[in-house]
């Protein structure tokens, strides 16, 4: 299987032989580790917490060290899985312009750390793939024309008509770097000048990645998120997304790992229309196993401040699990912004724009990308969930409810969540923070001083116990109740387009009210337990549900 993949992304015999000679040596030295074994599998029980290795601090000990100590007391009994947000030596984009890939920042703590963190939960690495710092040694190797990293980046002569790559930016494809001999090169920089895309076309490049991840996997990351990964493979006159050379490479990475250490799990993150999106699961047995669940954010988001849910009910039937062995990473909330492009083709265009208008005009930032007529569009909304979800000028009562029937839905969708810390945490917009970085996502990464955050996290009656509190309660409840299986049967209900409901396993009903106005769902009459209150209840033929109220119901 992996020479044959090798194969097919290396045609040229003597780059395929290389390649799969030095990639058997690697598995086997891997397995004589004997690196310790993976739950592998899913289950109800999954839930992640998504968030930086600094993301808390104190005075005279290390961020991890610190995190870990928040874990334990406010995090541990709620979220098995931590994913830690790039947590290497970076130059700028707060991490995902990896310096060294296989160093902890020396700021927040070491591998030793790291190892402490993982004898508590499993844990997920962000494996920045597609491309690296500018201040990297790799890049300075290459401007320095150091044999070892010849063609290690893409160097593209200007004049080439490169209009037609897919642009996640507004920032010049190209940027000009000048080497050792003082001669211009034009590098492929697709996400910033600070960002250099690796060259896959070169296989010691693919081979020297494949270190990287092993190390990873050896390191005792369970889950691996390949970021940015659809733009891996370049070529000019295309696209440069998603083509076949991006989807062999997942391939082989999957193959190796499965050889290495059975049962570690591959997320692809790409911010791209759900069908572009499902297509990393391959087959259902060679990609990815799981997906990022890109238009949940944004369709969530469009239900809860229009009152519509026609856009998420017609979604929401149509998405299923091509197999067993997948599954969807489902998030409201995450490090970079809301995106935009996956709705794309789901949500009218104006209507997107509308979106956009309405949360910009109470406090949010907007990122725009590039289109290959020269155009701008929108390409993400930068807020936290919390204030993307309500107006300014909204009482903490009804943002908290606004919040939780959106959480309802992450928590009880086909697939397994993943809850931002910011979101945990009662996070609102970070303006302070813009102001210093010039960065608008900066608005939704807030760094908390440890002892400063307990005491408001423990304060009755504030606005951040509440969230965290009901928040926990939610997502313990869901750990509990077998349905919830990420690959369990569900079923979306026919209701008006202000509620939303789905059954799962054909046992539980999940209602959801996602407007201002009262609203009726019909329900099969007979007897339920309602799950958050603990009470049975009659049903005769229908559920009254007060705005933003939902309910779990498990039928007797």
């Amino acid at each position: 299987m992996i020479e044959e993949i090798i194969s097919a992304i290396y045609p040229h015999q003597d780059e395929a032989m290389f390649l799969k000679e030095a990639i058997s040596e690697r598995i086997k030295g891997y397995k004589n580790k004997n690196i310790r074994p993976r739950k592998g599998q899913w289950d109800q029980d999954d839930v992640f917490l998504i968030t930086y290795g600094d993301q808390f601090y104190e005075d005279g000990e290390t961020k991890l060290t610190t995190f870990n100590k928040m874990y334990q007391q406010f995090f541990s009994d709620t979220f098995p899985i931590v994913h830690f947000l790039p947590f290497f030596p970076y130059s700028s984009d707060d991490g995902f312009s990896v310096i060294d890939y296989e160093q902890v920042n020396p700021e927040i703590g070491d591998w030793a750390d790291v190892q402490v963190m993982n004898r508590n939960a499993r844990l997920m690495f962000d494996f920045v793939c597609n491309h690296m710092s500018a201040k990297s040694n790799w890049f300075q190797g290459y401007l320095n024309n150091r044999t070892s990293y010849k063609e290690f980046f893409i160097e593209s002569d200007p004049s080439i008509d490169l209009s037609m790559v897919t642009r996640p930016r507004t920032s010049p494809l190209l940027s000009e770097f000048v080497d050792l001999d003082g001669k211009i090169r034009n590098i492929w920089t697709t996400f910033s000048d600070d960002q250099v895309d690796l060259n896959f076309a070169n296989p010691k490049v693919l081979l020297r990645m494949i270190d990287v991840l092993l190390f990873y996997v050896d390191q005792g990351a369970d889950f691996i998120r390949l970021d940015a990964v659809g733009f891996l493979w370049k070529k000019a006159g295309t696209s440069s997304i998603h083509l076949p050379e991006t989807h062999k490479i997942i391939q082989l990475f999957r193959s190796i790992v499965e050889e290495v250490a059975p049962g570690t799990i591959l997320i692809t993150e790409t911010n791209v229309p759900h069908q572009d999106n499902i297509s990393y699961f391959g087959d259902g047995t060679n990609e990815a196993q799981m997906v990022y669940q890109f238009p949940l954010p944004p369709l969530v988001l469009h239900a809860i401040r229009t009152g519509n849910t026609s856009y998420l009910q017609k979604w929401a039937n149509e998405i299923y699990l091509p197999t067993e062995g997948v599954s969807f990473f489902n998030f409201l909330a995450s490090h970079d912004g809301i995106g935009l492009n996956p709705i794309r083709g789901i949500i009218d265009e104006t209507e997107i724009l509308d979106l956009v208008a309405s949360i910009e005009k109470e406090g949010a930032l907007v990122n725009y990308k590039q289109n290959p007529d020269g155009s701008f569009s929108p390409y993400e909304i930068n807020t936290t969930y919390i204030d993307a979800l309500s107006n300014q000028s909204d009482e903490d009562e009804l943002r908290l409810k606004r919040f939780m029937v959106a959480h309802s839905i992450l928590l009880t969708i086909i697939g397994i969540p993943a809850v931002y810390v910011q979101s945990i945490l009662g996070g609102r917009n970070y303006y302070e923070g813009v102001e210093k970085t010039g960065a608008n996502r900066t608005i939704n990464r807030q760094k908390y001083k440890a002892s400063e955050i307990c005491d408001s996290l423990l304060k009755s009656g504030s606005f951040r116990n509440q969230v965290y509190r009901e928040l926990q309660e939610l997502i313990q409840l869901r750990r509990s109740e077998e349905a919830f299986h990420p690959n369990c049967a569900m079923r979306v209900l026919e209701t008006n387009h202000a509620t939303f409901g789905i059954v799962r396993d054909e046992k539980v009903y999940v209602l959801h009210n996602m407007s201002d106005q009262a609203q009726t769902i019909s329900l099969d009459a007979g007897t339920y337990i309602n799950l958050l209150t603990k009470k049975e209840c009659d049903i005769q033929q229908e559920v009254i549900l007060e705005p933003y109220q939902f309910v779990w119901l498990e039928k007797i």
